[in-house]
């Protein structure tokens, strides 16, 4: 005769997820899947204040979020720091500490892509997460997302924190900017710090974060 299984509560569905994507291995994300890595980030970040006052509507920024972030991660791909768990489950995309973001192509999908009206706060908020990076080597993390299905299960924590191995083996510290305030403790909680708010006109403030080298 068969057992019924019990019912598992939600705290320890939660802890049988978690040990689930701890088992996940970490892998690099080739060249030919860019666009897989890209995709999950627009997935992620489709409700975020920041990219949606910059894409307001649903056309735009499936048109053009994605440009924005191959801009600003294109040498993450060519160096193959962008690491995923799971079928795309998760994505980081790492710049390494002799490369940065290619300001011109950043510079040039947003003059393409954004009114004009938004110009003058847009490019202030540029320049102030820019004058905030640090000046001494550095990894920094310019896009982290989880799969919108895949988002409370421990998938964006487990990726963070096999990352961030790789980051403590240069014995660096990490940066990063996040544009929604609701991230803060779960970055907090990976040992990073709030150093500074960008804030322009009538876009959302953007935080800096530092975690110091371990």
């Amino acid at each position: 005769m068969a057992t019924a299984t019990p019912i598992a509560s939600p705290a320890s569905s939660v802890r049988l997820t978690i040990a689930g994507v701890t088992g996940l291995p970490l892998k690099a994300v080739p060249e030919s899947e860019r666009g897989r890595a890209i995709s999950t980030v627009v997935a992620a970040f489709a409700d975020d204040p920041v990219e949606r006052w910059i894409y307001p509507t649903s056309a735009e920024y499936e048109t053009h979020f994605p440009e924005f972030v191959a801009a600003f991660a294109g040498e993450a791909v060519r160096r193959e720091t962008v690491w995923r768990l799971g079928e795309f489950s998760a994505v980081a995309f790492w710049l390494p500490p002799d490369s940065e973001p290619d300001g011109d192509a950043i510079v040039g999908v947003l003059r393409a892509s954004v009114p004009a009206a938004k110009h003058e706060a847009l490019f202030s908020m540029l320049e102030q997460m820019d004058n905030a990076h640090p000046t001494s080597a550095h990894w920094y993390l310019p896009w982290l997302g989880v799969a919108p299905d895949r988002q409370g299960k421990g998938f964006g924590g487990e990726l963070l924190r096999r990352c961030l191995e790789i980051v403590d083996a240069d014995r660096l510290p990490a940066f990063l900017e996040t544009p929604n305030p609701r991230t803060i403790p779960f970055y907090e909680r990976h040992g990073f710090r709030a150093i500074g708010v960008a804030q322009a006109g009538s876009c959302p403030p953007v935080t800096s974060m530092l975690r110091t080298a371990r």
